[in-house]
């Protein structure tokens, strides 16, 4: 049993990873008609390695090549914020654009229970940011989140034993009801770090 809640410790720690495109199909941009596509996976190492979304915000950097980085948890109004049903509020804030709000009237960024964006943001300086999928010609921006698929990956190795399964949540080479439980203790919240089942 130790062993265990060391296991859900060390998710804990580590659930404000990069969660953006679970899949790597490119599932990390948004656009602003003044802006150009907005990158919520930008590839790079450090404190500007992407963004996380937990369940009471989001956190992390944007990039945007025509102004730069966009910060979604700044100090000043307490960044972008979750209500824990995808409904997103507060501002994001960049250097060469100013306040990004992600409620705005007639906006409203939200976040599916697929981990999928829709929506559209404002900002005073640079206009529109649209998460609209539909209409990014096949972009959009998702989260990671633990669902049905995760599920069926996860019983494909059930009761399979050997090292590296990616079911194997407990850690003991053999999946089983112990990573059963670490598997329902995820459901349906958003992926910790480095999630082995997407």
């Amino acid at each position: 049993m130790f062993k265990l809640a060391a296991i859900f410790i060390f998710i804990l720690n580590y659930a404000y990873a990069e969660n953006i495109d679970p899949y790597n199909d490119n599932s990390q941009y948004a656009y602003g008609e003044n802006v150009g596509w907005i990158n919520f996976e930008p590839g790079v190492a450090g404190p500007n390695g992407g963004v996380t979304v937990s369940s009471e915000k989001l956190t992390g950097f944007i990039w945007a090549e025509n102004i730069g980085w966009i910060n979604l948890s700044p100090q000043a109004f307490g960044g972008v914020f979750n209500d824990g049903y995808g409904n997103l509020s507060g501002y994001a804030w960049a250097e060469n654009a100013g306040w990004i709000n992600f409620d705005p009237t007639y906006g409203d960024v939200i976040i599916a229970d697929d981990g999928e964006f829709s929506g559209w943001a404002w900002g005073e300086n640079i206009g529109w940011i649209n998460f609209n999928s539909a209409s990014l010609y096949g972009h959009a921006v998702k989260a990671c989140k633990v669902d049905f698929k995760d599920f069926a990956f996860f019983a494909e190795y059930w009761l399979e034993s050997g090292s590296g399964l990616p079911a194997d949540l407990y850690g003991d080479n053999t999946v089983n009801l112990l990573d059963l439980d670490a598997f329902v203790y995820e459901w349906p919240y958003y992926c910790p770090y480095a999630w082995p089942l997407k």
